[in-house]
């Protein structure tokens, strides 16, 4: 334990070499919250309520969207897996007594504090300015829990499209970057889920994508309740058990073909 402490310590302080990169990661994150706030804002003027949300659940839901997008999928520092395994620094970590993939969610979980911290001074601000009625959360920990567990879905399906790279040295970015898109798109961190028809919403939840940002929100709304509420969260709980055991897959037979060339 005391190793990854060290780990997560030293990336915290690495965290503010590349300031500009994350004023700008951040500004751009605030940005995306604006145009929304705003979209939603003029919908509202003429409605009470819109696809069954009246105006504080969905500016609710604007708002929350940048706070879990930020715990959940910022993960900067994973980027660089593919360029180990392709450029054979990956070497380094094989002779030493430390989890390449305990390595990489502690250096993330670093830069989730960094960015979590940010988010919520961030929001405090906006709040302070506009000053909008948000709903309070009716199951917060059910909430805490569907987050959490989020993280842990996220960490493993992201790590395990950088493995990919054990296969495909040359291109370490193609996948990963479609499953940004997908993300963007599919787990409602642009509108929330059940604004699209029904089916759509039954055929997603055989894939992870809800379960990373649609899911914790609505969870907090109470749009998500009763039984329903625990096969969410049973079914947070089995796609990070799948994504864990798929990303252990991939990882396990990448070792098979690595060659560490550039070393």
């Amino acid at each position: 334990m005391r190793k990854y402490l060290t780990v997560f310590a030293v990336d915290w302080q690495n965290q503010f070499i590349y300031r500009l990169n994350f004023v700008l990661w951040r500004v751009r994150n605030i940005l995306r919250l604006l145009m929304t706030y705003f979209l939603w804002r003029g919908v509202f003027n003429t409605n009470v309520s819109v696809f069954g949300y009246s105006q504080n659940q969905m500016l609710t839901y604007v708002f929350l969207v940048l706070l879990v997008q930020t715990l959940v999928t910022s993960a900067p520092s994973s980027d660089n897996i593919g360029g180990e395994i392709g450029n054979g620094e990956l070497s380094n970590y094989l002779v030493k007594p430390v989890s390449y993939i305990g390595y990489w969610f502690t250096r993330d979980l670093s830069s989730k504090l960094l960015n979590i911290i940010f988010a919520s001074v961030e929001l405090t601000l906006l709040w302070l300015v506009f000053q909008p009625e948000l709903q309070i959360p009716v199951h917060l920990l059910a909430f805490v829990v569907s987050c959490i567990l989020a993280v842990f879905i996220f960490y493993f399906l992201n790590i395990a499209t950088r493995f990919v790279s054990f296969w495909t040295p040359e291109n370490t970015w193609g996948l990963s970057f479609l499953v940004i898109i997908l993300i963007e798109t599919l787990a409602g961190g642009i509108f929330p889920l059940d604004i699209l028809p029904h089916w759509t919403n039954v055929a997603l939840q055989f894939t992870p994508f809800p379960y990373l940002i649609y899911y914790p929100i609505a969870i907090f709304l109470g749009k998500i309740t009763g039984i329903y509420l625990l096969r969410i969260l049973f079914q947070s709980l089995l796609y990070c058990a799948i994504m864990y055991y798929f990303a252990q897959i991939i990882w396990r037979r990448g070792l098979k073909v690595y060659a560490s060339e550039g070393r």
